[in-house]
């Protein structure tokens, strides 16, 4: 007699079963955690333009819409995860609107966040994106 060393179809089938089961719990947890990061990077994108247009204010005494005047590389200047773009708006150069517009699939996975702004004077909306 021999003794066969081996998986039957029905242990196979229960751990694709099983294996599926985990990937369907932990697949959309593993996206929110996804768009969340590039959110992140959209929101540090945010202040590091905030914080250009204050160097700027400082040496010139206005606010500047364009981007390339801060030191960056385009106008509208795209973070480093090319999934938001930053783009300015001034109005009497003694205030500006920074704006981070989502780009490609983050504005599906992140359908709450496809706008993301921060003004001169501090206010940040909408205020669930900044959490």
């Amino acid at each position: 007699m021999t003794k066969n060393n081996g998986f039957t179809l029905i242990e196979l089938m229960i751990a694709v079963v099983i294996v599926g089961i985990l990937s369907s719990i932990a697949y959309p947890s593993y996206t929110q955690f996804v768009a969340k990061a590039a959110r992140a990077d959209g929101l540090a994108g945010l202040m590091d333009v905030a914080n250009r247009q204050e160097q700027y204010y400082l040496d010139n005494r206005k606010y500047t819409a364009d981007m390339t005047k801060l030191g960056l590389s385009a106008d509208p200047w795209v973070v480093d995860n090319q999934y938001y773009s930053i783009d300015a708006v001034v109005v009497n150069n003694t205030d500006f609107t920074l704006t981070a517009s989502a780009k490609g699939t983050q504005v599906t996975r992140d359908p709450s966040c496809i706008s993301i702004t921060l003004n001169s004077t501090g206010t940040k909306l909408p205020q669930e994106c900044w959490k």
